[in-house]
């Protein structure tokens, strides 16, 4: 049975967030929305199979109706939402057999970015490495799970940035959210999250180290779990 998950914060930081997008920075409305949307997804309060519309979410989100339209194609694109000419968009549902094939890409994927990342990361990049990867055992000591979902997602965005390379970026991005949505609907039945915490926790630190074949280690070792979880899920739904 999926966690209920607390609603989103949106007031103040929705209203920051629009006028940092207004005044031309790097963050536009688009960029908003789909970060809200995909967090909606990800956090199960949009439901694997539930039909949205833009008239629906701009509503709830304070967004126009473009920037979301373009945020749902973004998500349309990472297979988080379906979308139906004439018909409308639904929530993608969670398949089991696909989570399995995705895990086969994301382990080479992540080896290659964590081993780049740390050599490519700069001073005050490591530094937040080091930051996240403390909150994380901070969220996990707490049970506080909508923190670790935010932070993974932290996580997940330093992590291909560092790695400085949009290839790299265009084919992890998709396997993120996911695997974020995957993990957020069985872990409290399977995941054990202190662990879970401590392995992207190793990761972290070790790219913030600079150290390459530790940081790919680390990544093989997170993914292995994520592996084991995933299976675990058919004995645990059972």
């Amino acid at each position: 049975m999926a966690p209920t998950a607390a609603k989103p914060r949106l007031g103040a930081k929705r209203n920051a967030s629009r006028r940092t997008a207004k005044r031309g920075g790097d963050v536009t409305l688009s960029d908003v929305a789909y970060s809200q949307i995909e967090e909606m997804i990800t956090t199960l309060q949009l439901a694997p199979g539930q039909a949205i519309s833009e008239a629906y979410l701009s509503s709830k989100l304070g967004i126009g109706r473009t920037p979301v339209r373009e945020a749902l194609q973004r998500l349309a694109r990472e297979r988080l939402v379906v979308i139906h000419p004439r018909r409308g968009v639904v929530v993608s549902e969670i398949n089991i057999k696909n989570q399995l094939k995705l895990l086969e890409l994301r382990r080479e994927l992540e080896r290659l970015i964590a081993r780049v990342s740390a050599r490519r990361s700069t001073a005050d990049e490591r530094k937040m490495m080091r930051e996240i990867a403390e909150n994380m055992e901070k969220a996990a000591a707490n049970n506080d799970e909508m923190l670790f979902v935010r932070l993974d997602r932290r996580f997940d965005l330093l992590f291909v940035k560092l790695a400085r390379n949009e290839f790299l970026s265009d084919a992890i991005q998709p396997l993120q959210g996911l695997s974020r949505r995957f993990w957020f609907m069985h872990y409290k039945s399977a995941a054990d999250m202190p662990r879970t915490a401590k392995l992207h926790a190793d990761v972290a630190r070790a790219i913030a180290n600079g150290a390459e074949r530790v940081a790919m280690q680390a990544s093989d070792n997170l993914v292995d779990y994520i592996e084991a979880f995933t299976k675990s899920t058919l004995t645990a739904d059972s």
